[in-house]
């Protein structure tokens, strides 16, 4: 669906992966109509937000049941105050974390895997942050307690900014 789309580097990814994953990891099935779909793509000659919205729009309609989340990675930078992206690839090393910072995306019959800090950590239940930058550092430990993931999945490992958990 994401494909017939024709999204420059269009892919699925972010928490819809890792949760699909982690959920495997921990022995449960689950339904993916509760998770949101994180869309994304890379496109510098359209920028607005209302760009994505109409992605949606059309996303829904194909798929009303699912809960679409779009973004255009070329101009999230703004809203995470970083440099420019040049690239989905790009974009996701600024993510807070190295488990969530994976997409995949299909072309024909071949699924291309996106992940700028390998597998390693998604495989191994592990949450670390992307960066040392404070700001993202505080970034990451807002999530973690947020998102309370330790509770939905018991196996995850958190480490900290000092590298140990």
């Amino acid at each position: 669906m994401v494909e017939a789309l024709g999204l420059p580097q269009g892919c699925i990814g972010a928490g819809f992966v890792r949760n699909l994953v982690w959920d495997h990891l921990h022995g449960r099935a689950r339904d993916c109509r509760h998770e949101d779909i994180d869309v994304l793509f890379y496109d510098q000659s359209i920028t607005d937000a209302a760009y994505d919205a109409e992605i949606e729009a059309t996303l829904r309609k194909s798929a009303p049941d699912l809960n679409w989340s779009v973004k255009n990675q070329a101009r999230m930078h703004l809203r995470n105050h970083d440099a420019p992206y040049v690239s989905v690839a790009d974009a996701m090393r600024f993510w807070p974390e190295t488990a969530t910072a994976v997409a995949a995306r299909r072309l024909g019959n071949e699924c291309i895997v996106i992940a700028p800090f390998g597998l390693s950590d998604l495989d191994g239940l592990i949450l670390r942050p992307t960066s040392e930058f404070p700001h993202k550092i505080k970034a990451f430990l807002a999530r973690v307690k947020a998102k309370n993931w330790r509770t939905r999945w018991p196996k995850v490992q958190v480490i900290g900014d000092n590298g140990r958990d």
